[in-house]
């Protein structure tokens, strides 16, 4: 238990050390002496891989540097991030964007899956209310995104099958795979995009947000 401990601590440690700069100091890499730290302090169980706490990918490499230097990204670099990522959303595969809001609202619900208990195949949780409020009915939810309660509604989609509407199902559908599409730096996971939420829970989810019979709507 005490390895443990001081092992996280001596990340979070070299984690400051590399957000004050990431460049050899006094003979030292911080970046190499985290990479290592991350290497022996942590393993793979199950279907939790220790790829999860090292940023090979650029988005986060960049976002990530940008947070610990408190400054935003350079506009060139951040409209850069942003068309990468839009080049990853996968659009729907059948060309249907909504799915069940009933479902939509059981998966906005669970915060379940992905830990090393789980299994490779359980279906994930898109863990939404934990961000965001969405329906009148749930009172429990977190405030660090906006509400999406009346999402449709205050953006007039009456029928989100029409041509008017494609716009927004289309942002709406782009946001839910990828958020850094459209914000390079967002908070939002990219639930599509990185495997968390399948297309068939997109979807749903989807259906939650515009579909004018859900309660999100009324």
């Amino acid at each position: 238990m005490k390895k443990t401990l001081w092992t996280l601590g001596a990340l979070a440690l070299a984690a400051a050390v590399v957000g004050c700069n990431s460049l050899p100091m006094g003979g030292i890499d911080a970046d190499k002496l985290t990479q290592e730290m991350v290497r022996t302090g942590f393993r793979s169980e199950g279907i939790a891989k220790v790829e999860r706490v090292t940023q090979t990918d650029e988005t986060l490499q960049l976002c990530s540097a940008a947070d610990a230097a408190g400054k935003p990204l350079a506009p060139e670099v951040a409209k850069r991030i942003e068309e990468a990522n839009l080049k990853t959303i996968k659009w729907p595969s059948d060309g249907k964007f909504l799915g069940d809001w009933k479902q939509g609202e059981q998966i906005a619900q669970s915060g379940r899956g992905q830990t090393w208990t789980d299994g490779a195949n359980a279906a994930n949780g898109g863990n939404c209310y934990n961000c965001h409020q969405i329906s009148k009915e749930e009172i429990s939810f977190g405030t660090i995104g906006p509400s999406l309660y009346h999402y449709g509604k205050l953006r007039g989609v009456s029928d989100p099958n029409s041509a008017a509407a494609k716009p927004i199902v289309e942002y709406t559908w782009g946001k839910i795979w990828n958020a850094k599409a459209y914000n390079a730096c967002s908070n939002m996971p990219r639930s599509g995009h990185m495997g968390n939420l399948t297309e068939t829970q997109v979807r749903h989810i989807m259906a939650l947000l515009l579909d004018p019979a859900s309660p999100v709507n009324k």
